[in-house]
């Protein structure tokens, strides 16, 4: 009986000492359960969608096109970095005495400042860069917290501004089409057919739509170089072409992709997917998120005649 308890009590031990070979048992044992489960969720994943897309009616406007009206979000992390990773504990890391350590900047934000993982929303799961605009997409994460437009709440440009962690809001009919976004005011007013090239770059660029039987295809050009696509530097010239896809599949989701064609910075055109969900109910209403305020004892506060430590 002692030499039991002795025996309980090291296992114990050996599982506090150890918890990576502890999850690594626990591990295998769920791994022959879950492998049982893949043919059934192959086959779910393969025939849900399919039966969604092809017995769904949409609401439709007074023309008769499918409604889009509505306040919308994604439920992702494809702000945070579009392609698939591993979480990390921070948004920037630096080398430290055994692994890496967040950047001296982020290191008090703790779990707050964290990165979670991702499974990405890339077709193909790779941004195809050119070597030399690879080489500044590193660049770029290496100075988020200087660089990237969003710290100063500069507008997101597109396809950016549909998968920031904030809702926006569809009105359209036979006449008009408008996106309006929470984050910084930020609106995109569509054009119903093409009006020809921008006049001038902008943040938000120049958009125009088209339908594609129940599909609503909106082309954006115009845009300058100075949006990013996420917060992990990637990024764009200002010869970007997107091209976006919404199509309604349920009450309260969207399939929404977008392409991006850039000679400048990539090898060919990709695309992104992702639904995009309704809210409902009390949710069902957008508050203005004013972040430029925010930003001015960042931007400015250096500029006091006695700057605050």
């Amino acid at each position: 009986s002692t030499l039991s308890s002795s025996s309980a009590a090291s296992d114990v031990y050996k599982r506090q000492l150890y918890p990576q070979k502890n999850s690594d048992l626990l591990f295998d044992q769920e791994k022959k359960h879950k492998m049982n489960l893949i043919p059934l969720i192959v086959i779910l994943s393969m025939t849900i969608p399919a039966f969604a897309l092809a017995d769904y009616e949409p609401p439709r406007t007074a023309d008769g096109k499918p409604d889009f009206t509505g306040v919308w979000q994604v439920l992702n992390t494809a702000n945070d970095s579009l392609e698939a990773h591993t979480g990390r504990a921070a948004q920037v890391m630096r080398e430290g005495p055994v692994v890496p350590v967040p950047v001296k900047a982020l290191v008090a934000l703790g779990a707050v400042g964290a990165v979670p993982p991702s499974l990405g929303v890339v077709e193909g799961d790779e941004i195809p860069y050119k070597p030399k605009a690879l080489a500044k997409r590193e660049e770029n994460r290496k100075n988020w917290i200087t660089a990237d437009p969003e710290v100063h709440c500069y507008l997101p440009g597109i396809p950016r501004a549909t998968y920031m962690p904030y809702p926006f809001q569809i009105a359209h009919n036979k006449d008009a089409l408008m996106f309006s976004y929470s984050y910084a005011g930020a609106v995109r007013n569509v054009a119903l057919s093409d009006p020809g090239p921008a006049p001038i770059d902008s943040w938000m660029g120049l958009s125009w739509a088209r339908w594609e039987d129940d599909t609503l295809v909106i082309e954006t050009n115009g845009m300058h170089d100075q949006t990013w696509l996420d917060r992990s530097g990637n990024y764009h010239s200002d010869k970007l072409k997107v091209i976006e896809r919404y199509a309604r599949t349920s009450e309260h989701t969207i399939d929404y992709s977008a392409t991006l064609e850039d000679g400048d910075v990539f090898t060919r055109p990709w695309t992104i997917t992702m639904p995009l969900y309704k809210r409902v109910g009390a949710d069902a209403q957008m508050l203005r998120f004013s972040c430029v305020e925010y930003v001015e004892e960042m931007m400015y506060g250096h500029l006091r005649k006695e700057p605050l430590d």
